[in-house]
């Protein structure tokens, strides 16, 4: 189907509901996000969510799924969503870090070790304080799943990052925010860009690396143009999140609500699961690609521990300053990560 054929029948069909009220409603949901089919995060994420869902409802709550940005772009999720032309949305925090910033508090480096360990956190702070307040009720928005991903690493085209000399000056991808902070800390230029975007970037030069989890540099096909990866480095990461327009959940009958939420909960632990054993799988893969990874040294692990300390508190006080809340949303992070190891 074609954008503009997509888009406006999205339009024209904002939401089915069948006498919305009763327990026999028939429910059709528009459910849209950027990943390319066959994407291993729709297989452990939205694909088993929708039908789930359709499962435990006997069929009464059906889904469209437009991929691969087919109803709009990456960036535009969180306003497809809030007019309604998707009912849930591939809502990335870090692409509307604008309207969503205190979300970032998950995405700042050594933030967490694994998926599941950032995803549980991030659950967390989504649904009560800062976070649930400031970035899903006030852009009247709900949260239904999120994973993680991964601490980034850092892979390029024509030379590994093996000292702080190697970042200076150099050109990498970030979803802006808090990986812009991070990489200017270190002496790198940040160039913002949804993933999709990436591969022509690098193919061009536009870009001389990405800031990327392992699983995405297959999934994006940049493992046909980078040669070197960083090893065991904590640069940052990306929180994966589907939500719901608030109009569109607010019309749910009351037990698709509950089928819902439990189904979103019980996602949310698997596919992060799922995240942190593919890592693993796909460093192997990578390496039969032709990359090399290349570990940090004790020398240079130290240097980057100094230099991306203050990140975190920097992006706070930051976000301080202009009366959103950053130290709370932090603090709350923190703590949530701390209940999760």
């Amino acid at each position: 189907m074609a954008v503009k054929t997509a888009v406006a029948a999205a339009m024209t069909t904002v939401l089915t509901l069948l006498g919305s009220g009763a327990a026999s409603a028939q429910v059709k949901l528009r459910v849209a996000d950027s990943f390319p089919s066959g994407h291993y995060l729709t297989k452990v994420i939205i694909q088993p969510w929708m039908a789930e869902i359709t499962k435990r409802t006997d069929g009464r709550v059906t889904f469209e799924y437009f991929p691969s940005q087919q109803l709009g772009k990456a960036t535009d999720m969180l306003t497809l969503t809030q007019t309604g032309v998707t009912n849930v949305g591939y809502v990335a925090p870090a692409y509307a870090s604008e309207k969503m910033p205190l979300s970032e508090a998950a995405m700042l480096p050594g933030a967490f070790q694994t998926s599941c360990q950032g995803t549980m956190a991030y659950a967390k702070a989504a649904r009560e304080g800062a976070i649930a307040a400031q970035d899903y009720a006030a852009n009247k928005i709900r949260l239904l799943t999120a994973v993680a991903l991964p601490p980034y690493q850092i892979l390029t085209v024509k030379a590994p990052v093996k000292s702080e000399a190697d970042l200076k000056g150099l050109k990498l991808r970030s979803t802006g925010g808090a990986q812009d902070l991070t990489l200017r800390t270190v002496g790198a230029v940040p160039v913002r860009m949804a993933a999709p975007e990436t591969y022509e970037s690098l193919s061009r030069g536009t870009l001389d690396g990405v800031l990327f989890p392992l699983d995405s540099v297959v999934s994006y096909n940049v493992d046909k143009i980078v040669r070197f990866s960083t090893e065991g480095a904590n640069f940052s990461s990306f929180v994966v999140a589907y939500s719901i327009s608030e109009a569109a959940w607010n019309n749910l009958p009351a037990d698709v609500k509950t089928i819902m939420t439990e189904v979103s909960d019980e996602i949310t632990k698997s596919a992060c699961a799922a995240v942190d054993q593919q890592e693993a799988e796909i460093k192997q893969k990578l390496k039969e690609a032709g990359v090399q990874f290349v570990p940090l040294s004790a020398e240079f692990r130290s240097k980057l521990d100094e230099m991306l300390k203050d990140v975190a508190s920097q992006w706070a006080k930051g976000l301080d300053s202009r009366g959103r809340k950053g130290s709370a949303a932090l603090q709350e992070f923190r703590q949530a990560v701390q209940t999760t190891k």
